[in-house]
């Protein structure tokens, strides 16, 4: 059921007549807004995409004065729940006053051994957040993303990879009646909305943290002076036998946000997956590239890691920034019922956490969210857009 007198509502709607679906969800979250619709985003998770293409342009039609985007995805979360890989359709809905709402719809260019992505739309000082939804089959997020300053400033950007039960070639985007088969499309928030961000990676340290002290590319090649293998071996030696599990089943690495800090704990990085080791050069190959002297510390993660990770970064934005009204809950597809047992697990989060605020998203291919002053995409994370209708301050990156 939507939520009742609000500016912000979600919707969700289960069943192989998507069309329907779309119309359920989208009517739940519109009615239960106190004033017209602005700003409507729906997500789509059905068998053919040609079904989810119909589902989409309904949901569209639905709200002709409010701004409208969506995408597909192999699951959706609304009415304070998940549903993976099942036709579903969720919506959020949200009456924003004083708002300004700029969709948009980017494509890429190749211009000499380049791509340029054009279709951004132009900012404005007053500017507090844009969202994104990207095809990553055919859209360079993580290099658009990890230059979006170039272009953007310090706007925070959030959202995921869409995706579909298909894969690649049956992703959907849509954008104010209009369907796209690739690219990105998106929101950018500006004038009177108070907007603020939660990214939980959800990892947990082992070991010390190291300066890396010799690199190549994305290999990792020297911590601390010693080889980069050893290091890791001398550190899971040392590691119970649940944290070894752990290490075997997916060992991560995280790199230091704040080089003069005096700790660096949990929270302090950003997550990067290890992909695998050169045993010849002793070294680690992990996925993102690194300078020398920047200091990093492996990790792992597991379900009480996350939870606990999520839960605390939730409270202590509800404690420094007060109430919540509205949010948009973007959550790895990695998680759900694959991490927690439940797919139900994140959106219930919110709702423990923020109150029973409409809450809506989907579970995507990657997540887009900022993390100390930069944006990223990351992977089994869940990044979090909170609105609230206390006035609006200057952008700001909370997490």
């Amino acid at each position: 059921m939507a939520l009742l007198t609000s500016c912000f509502a979600d919707g969700l709607a289960v069943g192989t007549d998507l069309v329907t679906a779309a119309e359920t969800a989208v009517r739940q979250a519109v009615s239960g807004l106190t004033g017209p619709p602005h700003l409507v985003c729906f997500f789509i998770c059905g068998d053919d995409p040609d079904d989810v293409s119909r589902a989409g342009l309904r949901a569209m039609s639905m709200v002709p004065g409010a701004s409208v985007v969506g995408c597909s995805a192999t699951g959706v979360i609304g009415d304070g729940r998940g549903v993976e890989v099942t036709p579903s359709v969720s919506a959020w809905a949200a009456t924003l006053e004083g708002a300004r709402v700029t969709t948009f719809a980017l494509d890429t260019l190749r211009a000499d051994d380049r791509f340029v992505v054009v279709g951004l739309p132009e900012r404005h000082p007053d500017d507090h957040a844009a969202i994104l939804f990207a095809d990553p089959y055919s859209f360079p997020t993580d290099g658009f993303v990890e230059r979006s300053e170039e272009v953007l400033g310090n706007l925070p950007l959030i959202g995921g990879l869409a995706n579909a039960l298909q894969g690649r070639g049956a992703v959907r985007l849509f954008a104010d009646g209009k369907i796209y088969t690739e690219g990105a499309v998106g929101v950018l928030l500006g004038g009177s909305v108070n907007v603020r961000t939660v990214v939980s990676q959800g990892c947990r340290p082992i070991g010390p943290t190291m300066a890396v002290t010799d690199v190549e590319e994305n290999l990792l090649l020297e911590l601390a002076g010693q080889p980069a293998l050893a290091r890791l071996e001398e550190i899971v030696s040392a590691l119970d036998e649940d944290d070894r599990d752990l290490v075997a089943s997916g060992l991560q690495i995280g790199v230091a946000m704040d080089e003069y800090a005096d700790r660096h704990e949990r929270g302090d990085f950003l997550i990067r997956g290890v992909l695998g080791i050169d045993p010849e050069r002793e070294a680690v190959a992990i996925g993102d590239v690194v300078e020398i002297g920047r200091t990093v510390r492996f990790q792992v993660r597991d379900a009480a890691t996350a939870d606990e990770d999520l839960y605390e970064l939730l409270d202590a934005h509800r404690e420094e920034f007060g109430s919540a009204d509205g949010a948009l809950l973007f959550s790895c597809n990695g998680r759900g019922s694959a991490m927690f047992g439940s797919a139900d697990h994140d959106a219930v989060a919110v709702h423990d956490t923020l109150g029973p605020i409409g809450v809506a998203g989907f579970f995507a291919a990657g997540e887009v969210g900022p993390v100390g002053g930069h944006n990223h995409v990351h992977g089994f994370t869940a990044s979090v857009l909170v609105f609230s209708s206390r006035p609006a301050t200057d952008p700001l990156y909370d997490h």
